[in-house]
């Protein structure tokens, strides 16, 4: 049998993986580097993952073979080369990684293999809820509703041995910048210290201190969720019963919320899930300013500049420089989205897309007008400046008064910009 590794590159939890290691005497995990997929600034995190992997495979007696091309003719050619009888993957929901999984389908069907697709990616599969009279649901709340009270997936562990069929050569891993972009490495032995770490040191803190942008209280799950070198089905079940556990579990949630809307609506990166008439500012200026952390209010420059040097953003600060691009500047969503998906090692494409539509207003938050004010947002969730003073360090001087003012603080500050115009400041 083929696995085919896509964004589940472990061995815990694997359901594919677990089951054909039950059924049949060899098994061929496989991972494609797909030329048509550009791995961005995750190209690194990637390998380490697939190194990660690899090691993992080996120490089961096993192998991560690596292709090089298109993953479904890729796939067809081990199949043949081991005469395997059954290619069986991951279930996902993107527009490309669905036409992958088709072509898949219609090719083994043709040569006569056996094809399945199985749950991992999220905690619950995407399209198993369903609201009645529709094909997903649009409003969150009454989903959480639906997943919290549905049965998830028993969880499981690594399958006890991994035979390679003979004579089959493993392949090298897709090249890659080795060491971390910003502070976090790939793989899935580093994924899971973390959130053994993360369960019992921190996540008791979790619902009180999350947003707090200096303290930075979240897990720094999401890369790992992204690739799956760590499970959301177990992370969900590790974490429930832990005091302060459903907030964090929550976000889970958020995380499938978004799954299952890509899933009905594809266009989710390119269309307005939910139409506005709005007239998109083309301010080309003000964009750069914005992707550069030099759009004069601290606390939006601070997120960007987290950004660009470490892959990943606070959430909290997600929402602030998300609502500034969007509301204040009216700046096409897009245009965030792509920043994002350029530099987010969590950067998949439904959690991106659909939280860029959610703060602009045009995707699955009730109150579409929504509209945060960056600098009552600093005062709330870095009121000692200490998030800002981290990131843009020409402000390290200033006292929190001052970088909650910007308009003081630019005149103080050589070289540091005043606020970018919008419709509150003229």
């Amino acid at each position: 049998m083929i696995i085919l590794h896509n964004r589940d590159l472990r061995v815990h939890d694997h359901p594919a993986l677990v089951e054909a290691c039950a059924r049949a005497r060899h098994v061929v995990p496989l991972f494609v580097a797909d030329p048509a997929i550009r791995p961005r600034h995750r190209a690194g995190f990637l390998v380490e993952a697939l190194e990660d992997l690899r090691a993992s495979l080996r120490d089961l007696g096993g192998d991560l073979v690596v292709r090089h091309g298109d993953p479904v003719a890729e796939a067809l050619r081990v199949a043949g080369e081991t005469r395997a009888s059954a290619i069986w993957a991951s279930a996902d929901v993107s527009a490309y990684a669905r036409a992958r999984e088709r072509r898949l389908e219609r090719e083994c069907a043709a040569h006569r293999l056996d094809f399945r697709l199985f749950p991992g990616v999220t905690v619950v599969p995407p399209g198993l809820l369903r609201p009645a009279g529709g094909d997903h649901y649009r409003v969150f709340t009454p989903y959480w509703r639906a997943w919290r009270d549905a049965g998830h997936r028993q969880v499981t562990g690594p399958p006890p041995l991994v035979r390679l069929p003979p004579g089959i050569e493993p392949g090298g891993l897709p090249p890659g910048p080795r060491g971390p972009y910003g502070h976090l490495r790939g793989g899935e032995t580093v994924a899971r210290r973390r959130l053994d770490l993360w369960l019992k040191l921190c996540l008791a803190d979790y619902a009180d201190g999350h947003d707090e942008l200096a303290e930075d209280r979240t897990s720094m799950l999401s890369p790992y969720l992204r690739f799956g070198c760590v499970s959301p089905g177990e992370v969900a079940a590790r974490a429930t019963g832990y005091p302060g556990a459903e907030a964090f579990v929550r976000q889970l949630c958020w995380r499938d919320f978004f799954h299952q809307v890509a899933l009905a609506f594809p266009d989710l990166p390119r269309r307005d899930y939910r139409p506005r008439r709005v007239d998109w500012s083309e301010d080309g200026h003000a964009a750069d300013a914005w992707r550069a952390g030099m759009t004069g209010v601290p606390i939006v420059d601070a997120g960007m500049r987290q950004l660009r040097t470490e892959g990943w953003m606070h959430n909290r600060a997600r929402l602030i420089v998300g609502s500034y691009l969007t509301k204040r500047l009216g700046i096409h969503w897009r245009v965030g989205g792509e920043h994002f998906a350029d530099l987010l090692l969590d950067g998949d494409v439904a959690n991106n897309w659909g939280n860029w539509q959610w703060v602009a207003g045009t995707g699955n938050d009730t109150r579409p007008n929504r509209a945060l004010n960056p600098l009552r947002q600093a005062r709330r969730f870095d009121p000692d400046g200490d998030y800002v003073r981290r990131h843009v360090p020409e402000l390290a001087a200033l006292p929190a008064s001052l970088i909650h003012e910007p308009w003081k603080a630019a005149p103080k500050v050589p070289g540091y910009p005043a606020p970018l115009p919008t419709p509150d400041n003229g």
